[in-house]
């Protein structure tokens, strides 16, 4: 005996449009060449001082030794996973080649790399110590 046809399912079996159905997988980013990351420089920084913004709820404002005695101030939206404190002394990713913005009124150089896990923001910084400056490859 033969049923009646079921409906069309999503990606993961579910019925489409039915309660527990599997969402539509996300978008791809677009890839990049090797040429365009190159043009991404990245370098170690070592925070000097981290400070509450004054305009901004979420975001901290950062003095970031980048080495040869250049100093760079960077606005990142960490507040919520970082007390400024806990910052101070360590060792940090960052953009150094980013068009500087300002940001609620304070001015961005650079831009810190971090990660999402869980809901988390972490701040990515390096297993072993590396000189403030150093580029990252």
């Amino acid at each position: 005996m033969v049923g009646p046809t079921p409906p069309p399912s999503a990606p993961g079996g579910a019925p489409e449009g039915k309660p527990g159905a599997a969402p539509a997988p996300a978008p791809q980013p677009a890839t990049i060449s090797i040429d365009e990351f190159r043009k991404v420089e990245l370098k170690i920084g070592k925070v000097l001082e981290a400070a509450e913004h004054a305009n901004a709820n979420k975001l901290l404002v950062l003095k970031v030794d980048l080495g040869g005695g250049e100093t760079r101030q960077i606005v990142s939206g960490i507040k919520p996973w970082y007390a400024p404190a806990d910052l101070v002394g360590k060792t940090v990713i960052i953009v150094a080649n980013l068009q500087p913005a300002v940001i609620r009124g304070v001015e961005s150089r650079g831009m810190l790399l971090a990660a999402t896990s869980g809901g988390e923001v972490v701040v990515c910084t390096t297993v072993k110590e590396a000189a403030p400056g150093s580029k990252v490859s």
